[in-house]
């Protein structure tokens, strides 16, 4: 009860500490939505539009099952402001972009890219003769990073769900992710 209060309080702008929000440390945004509510594209469309509108320029979206991934071309249809990540090929820096910068990923791609990687070093490996050395977290960084996985690590993560977890999020995207 005292969280409806406090969010119909926010709403309607009573509590004066969350009147102004303070997007510049914001520069990477992911968003976990369960498969289930990504079905409904139109309401992906709204939070991306309502995101965009408070000045957030740079989403990921995942899902678990893809269902998102199917629904790629409607977002951008319906989100003129809007490119893919892989369109325009850009750094996620502070410099805050005209458009709002997209990426949909699921956890397929997390699979294909940690089995890209592992196999990356396990050939560099057999190259140098020593299959037995140690393997770093420099290691599978810079592996992900010449298989092309090694995406922005966001600032926050929003998981939109039933349970308390990241449902398969890129954990190597993650290390210093505040999670709500």
């Amino acid at each position: 009860m005292a969280n409806l209060f406090e969010s119909y309080f926010i709403s309607y702008g009573f509590l004066k500490k969350y009147k102004s929000l303070h997007l510049e440390n914001l520069r990477y945004l992911a968003i976990v939505i369960e498969s289930e509510d990504a079905h409904q594209t139109s309401k992906v469309v709204k939070l991306l539009r309502w995101l965009d509108s408070i000045g957030v320029k740079n989403v990921c979206l995942y899902d678990m099952n893809g269902v998102l991934k199917k629904s790629k071309e409607a977002i951008f249809q319906k989100l003129k402001n809007a490119k893919s990540i892989e369109e325009t090929n850009e750094a996620v820096t502070k410099h805050v972009p005209d458009h709002m910068t997209l990426e949909i990923v699921s956890y397929v791609d997390g699979k294909e890219a940690v089995a890209k990687a592992a196999n990356l070093i396990f050939v560099d490996k057999l190259k140098q003769h020593n299959l037995g050395g140690e393997l770093s977290e420099t290691h599978l960084n810079e592996a992900l990073q010449i298989v092309g996985f090694k995406g922005p690590e966001p600032d926050l993560l929003l998981v939109y769900g039933p349970v308390r977890c990241h449902l398969g999020f890129p954990a190597w995207r993650m290390r210093y992710t505040e999670i709500v």
